[in-house]
Formats: structure tokens, C-alpha cells, sequence
């Protein structure tokens, strides 16, 4: 038997249990990961809830996550480019990740750099990949300015640090605690609140070319009223808003299959050219207390489980 995160109800964050189950049994082209560390993520807050129920349908008894990282236990047919023992980063598209031992398609997994921790690595899917694709939808280009919103966040403060790879001049909307940490990091930090129009244009003389929304609460609306454009606008976190708008929600037409993505962030990692910002560390058991941080939304970071 193993452990493993079970809800069998629509909810709150009452309805998370641990339960124990079955050892899972590869099938062809899938391994099974002895997890090291697995990330959480707000979007999975809403599946739970029935939120986005017409979107994500759920079958009960649920699992919870994508994000792992963890050691190779055992392959299935057809999926020895892994071999028993190997170091791995990847996504269970089952929402399964967030227990001891998970079972992922061969295709989701990318072998993790020595250097990159177990923690960096199982939070790194679903905030590392949803900022790529943000920042390659809006197509920033060379000394433009872009805006991006919840910047110290899990996606977030990823996307501020890919925006700036490509060049562009970032401004960062985050709680002053935050700002000296985008500052390190080449961003130009502005508080949110009242008078942000303002403070972003003082920030950004040139004007803005493009503005990515990983909050929500009207940045869509704040994007059109500064004039920048429909095609340039990238929203994660409002898609009321995307719909009435027609802004876009990443990862636009430039995505790429998670696992290459995945590789190509891990080693920015490996070379200290992106860092993941760890904002607490819990043991699966606690993921009621995980999850009840991060729902506050007030987090520098990602928060990860460790089975």
C-alpha cells in the first residue's frame, strides 16, 4: 500500500484526505515515480471545488496535482529510455501527482539535472510551463515594456525572469515585501492598489507594449485602458474577462509538449539562469495547511509537498 491525496466530494479544503491504496502497476509507456516532491497549484483549488467542473470533469474518488519530481521505481513496457533509479521531473495529466508513488506517461518525464533540488524540480511543471507559454504568447520583442501582475507569484515571478531573458523591460505589480526581490532581479517593481494606472505609466514613459495577468481582479480591463494591444494581452487567471475581451490565455500558438519545455527549463536552473522562488516546504500529510497558504495568495513562490 502507499499513500496518496483522495477527495471524494466537490469542496473545500475540508474534503482532502491521505488515503492509503494500492501500489500502482506500470502499463506500456509509462513509468512509475517514487515522488520526491510534488508542487500545488491554485488552479487545482477550483477543480476541487466543482469550479470549473465543464472544463475539468472529475470522477470520484479524486487524486490532486500535476507537478512531480521524483526516482525512477519501475518501467513499463516500452518506456525504457528511464531506467530504474533515474532522476526525474515531470506532469501526471491525472491529477495524481500529490502521493507517494505516481504513474507517468513516458512522454511527461525529462530527466532532472543533479543540480536542480528536489523541491525547485516538483514545482516546477505547472508555474514553469504556464509562464513560458505567457510570455511567448504576448511576443515580446527587444527593449519593449511589458506589465506583468502577481509578479512575485508562482507563475509569476517565473515569467518576470523569462521576460526579461527576451529582452524586454519588465514592470512587476506586487506587495512592496517583494519588491527588493524583483529589483535583484532586474524588474521594475510597482505596488497595486489604488492609483496603479498611474504609477505604471510613470514607470513606463515609453508607453507598454504587452501586459501579462497572472492575478485576475480587473488587470485585463487595467491592460486595455493603457492602450495596449488585444493581441498583446495574456491573461491566466481571468478568462470572464478573456472571453468578453478576446485577450489571450496562454500559451497561444507557440506551445511546445510539456516535457521539452520542462527540460529546457530545468537547465536555465541547472546554470543559474532562472530561479524558482521555494515559498514553503510541507509533508504530504499537511496538505490541508498547504493548500490554506496558498489560497491566500499571498505567497513569494512556489509551495511543494514532500511525500
Amino acid at each position: 500500500m502507499t499513500k496518496a491525496v483522495r477527495y471524494d466530494e466537490f469542496g473545500g479544503i475540508d474534503v482532502l484526505r491521505i488515503e492509503e491504496v494500492e501500489r500502482p502497476v506500470p502499463a506500456a509507456e509509462q513509468v512509475l515515480v517514487h515522488v520526491k516532491a510534488a508542487g500545488i497549484n491554485l488552479g487545482e483549488a477550483a477543480i476541487r471545488t466543482g469550479a470549473m467542473a465543464e472544463i475539468f470533469p472529475s470522477a470520484f474518488p479524486s487524486g490532486q496535482g500535476s507537478d512531480l519530481a521524483g526516482v525512477v521505481a519501475e518501467v513499463g513496457a516500452g518506456a525504457d529510455r528511464f531506467s530504474v533509479g533515474d532522476e526525474v521531473i515531470g506532469f501526471s495529466e491525472k491529477r495524481s501527482a500529490q502521493a507517494e508513488l505516481v504513474l507517468v506517461e513516458v512522454d511527461n518525464l525529462t530527466p532532472k539535472p543533479e543540480n536542480v533540488s528536489w523541491e525547485v524540480a516538483g514545482g516546477l511543471y505547472v508555474a514553469g510551463v504556464t509562464a513560458w507559454g505567457a510570455v511567448h504568447s504576448v511576443q515580446l520583442e527587444q527593449g519593449e515594456s511589458v506589465v506583468i501582475s502577481g509578479a512575485a507569484g508562482g507563475v509569476g515571478s517565473l515569467a518576470v525572469q523569462l521576460a526579461r531573458r527576451a529582452g524586454a523591460t519588465v514592470i512587476g505589480l506586487a506587495s512592496e515585501g517583494n519588491h527588493e526581490w524583483l529589483r535583484s532581479h532586474g524588474v521594475i517593481p510597482v505596488a497595486y492598489g489604488a492609483g496603479v494606472r498611474d504609477r505604471l505609466e510613470a514607470a513606463a514613459p515609453g508607453g507598454i507594449h504587452a501586459f501579462i495577468d497572472t492575478y485576475g481582479d480587473g488587470y485585463v480591463e487595467l491592460a486595455l485602458a493603457l492602450g495596449v494591444a488585444i493581441a498583446r494581452i495574456d491573461t491566466i487567471a481571468d478568462f470572464a474577462a478573456a472571453a468578453k475581451y478576446g485577450v489571450k490565455t496562454e500559451p497561444g500558438t507557440e506551445a511546445r509538449p510539456g516535457a521539452e519545455v520542462l527540460a529546457e527549463l530545468a537547465a536555465l536552473i541547472a546554470d543559474g539562469h532562472l530561479e524558482v522562488p521555494i515559498a514553503n516546504v510541507y509533508p504530504l500529510t499537511q496538505v490541508r495547511q498547504a493548500c490554506t497558504e496558498l489560497e491566500r495568495r499571498h505567497t513569494h513562490g512556489k509551495i511543494v509537498l514532500r511525500p
